[in-house]
């Protein structure tokens, strides 16, 4: 006991006249980016109460993508991860290459859409599925026993899509890969979708230069479509946006606002936004891939401010290693 003693006082001495302190870590001043450790890609942000929401496709090849992750977060900074919030054991359909998720809220149920098994024509089963929850970290169950949009039309590949919920209560589907862009209008019960006011179920809206990755706010007045150009496992993956009067356009294109920088990181691209109630602040998660990194699949998930300027426009996006500071929901 005495030897112990003597060596405690022994440290304390050396290390007060070297003049070292021993502390614990500081708390966290901004996210960082990444947010979460791991690749992560596509990710979906989502605000419920007062917590904040991502979730992202596990970026890995495409018959280990079987699970979805989930992080949230109460101030931006402090990420809390939720794993296998969506497995493909609780979807029997899904096999593989299990992508992208959007999710909603109504009536206290969680929803999440996905893309799942990568078809390439419409003899193959996969698509587009809806899962449930009664919590936003899950676990997801298959809601529908079969995909809700399982064929190619107009020449979208079912994946990549997004819900939009328009002030008048309807909810609306976007989505699409192959460089073709439709919209549809969910069921209110999201079983199945209904035809538009005009007659046309599946109406393709393909702005020029789009790739995939569908994303839709509305902004005083204004809907905004963005979506993702350019190859994803390539360094000149980015974000374009175009503004029309509807959610199902005309839409004008007007510029691409997030894309890689050459000191950063390269790849930026497939995103969505966040909006914080009641403000016009927002921002904008993505992915993008390490300077370090050449595997397509080695991605991981950022955040970032997006402004606008006095028309309305979006501007350029910075993007940057310290990613955001807190920003409690009040």
């Amino acid at each position: 006991m005495r030897s112990t003693l003597r060596f405690k006082l022994i440290l304390a001495i050396l290390t007060a006249s070297a003049g070292i302190t021993v502390a614990q870590d500081a708390p966290k001043k901004t996210s960082g980016n990444p947010i979460a450790q791991g690749w992560y890609a596509d990710p979906e942000a989502k605000i419920f109460g007062k917590t904040y929401w991502v979730y992202p496709t596990y970026s890995a090849p495409y018959n280990q993508q079987v699970y979805m992750d989930a992080f949230s977060s109460t101030d931006l900074v402090n990420w809390t991860k939720h794993p296998h919030v969506l497995d493909s054991a609780n979807v029997k359909w899904v096999k593989r290459a299990l992508w992208a998720p959007a999710v909603t809220e109504k009536g206290g149920k969680y929803y999440i859409f996905f893309g799942a098994n990568d078809i390439q024509n419409n003899q193959q089963v996969g698509g587009i599925g809806v899962a449930v929850a009664d919590n936003p970290a899950g676990p997801f169950k298959d809601y529908l026993g079969k995909p809700l949009i399982g064929q190619i039309i107009n020449g979208a590949q079912p994946i990549d899509q997004f819900v939009f919920k328009d002030d008048d209560g309807k909810y609306y589907m976007i989505y699409g890969g192959w460089g073709h862009c439709n919209i549809v209008r969910l069921k209110d019960d999201f079983t199945g979708i209904e035809p538009m006011a005009d007659g046309v179920t599946y109406k393709s809206i393909t702005p020029k230069d789009y790739v995939e990755g569908p994303v839709m706010f509305k902004r005083k007045g204004k809907y905004y479509l963005m979506w993702s150009e350019g190859g994803w496992t390539g360094p000149d993956y980015r974000v374009a946006y175009a503004i029309g009067n509807s959610p199902v356009g005309p839409f004008e294109r007007i510029d691409v606002i997030l894309k890689q920088d050459p000191t950063i990181a390269t790849g930026a691209g497939h995103h969505s936004v966040i909006n914080i109630p009641k403000t016009d602040e927002w921002y904008i998660v993505y992915h993008r891939r390490p300077l370090t990194e050449t595997d397509g699949n080695h991605r991981v998930t950022c955040i970032d401010k997006m402004y606008f300027d006095k028309d309305g426009h979006i501007l350029p996006v910075k993007i940057t290693n310290e990613g955001v500071s807190a920003r409690v929901i009040k």
